[in-house]
């Protein structure tokens, strides 16, 4: 089934916001395993924005893309999972990167996923590891940021003590 025929299901009070022309968008996803747990997966060495850190999935919205399109695309392509189910949005965030791409807008979401959670398949040339966080595990997710980058530790932080169990 294409990503065109699949259902995904938003909760009635998820915000989806639409890109004005010329704003750069991304979109990430925090997924919890049936232990309350978050996947993460570790950005290789030699990506040009946060190479060796942990990140969650999740992308860039491509031209003409809206952001659920975006945020299903990027599910499937970096584990094989397909998205099932926006609980909710986690937060929208304002950076800049080192990358000369300049300012982009970044929504996070809560998200459920249909496959083998055991299993992802990854992109292997743009990731070399993966795992799952819980609170005890959280420190990790600091590898390699740069003094005060702690966004994604924070953003799953913030899952894990809002949503015990989530799954």
């Amino acid at each position: 089934m294409s990503d065109s025929q699949r259902h995904v299901v938003v909760e009635a009070d998820v915000e989806i916001p639409v890109p004005a022309a010329g704003e750069v968008w991304a979109v990430g996803a925090v997924v919890l395993d049936q232990h309350g747990r978050s996947f993460a997966q570790k950005r290789s060495p030699d990506r040009r924005l946060f190479p060796d850190c942990w990140d969650i999935v999740g992308g860039h919205v491509e031209p003409g893309e809206s952001l659920l399109d975006a945020l299903a695309r990027e599910v499937e392509e970096e584990t094989g999972w397909h998205l099932r189910r926006v609980r909710r949005l986690l937060g929208i965030t304002t950076w800049t990167g080192d990358d000369g791409a300049g300012k982009r807008h970044e929504a996070d979401y809560l998200v459920e996923v249909d496959g083998d959670l055991d299993r992802p398949s990854l992109e292997w040339s743009k990731h070399t590891a993966y795992d799952w966080f819980g609170p005890g595990d959280l420190h990790r997710l600091k590898e390699n940021r740069a003094p005060g980058d702690h966004l994604i530790h924070d953003l799953i932080a913030k899952v894990l003590r809002v949503h015990p169990n989530a799954t």
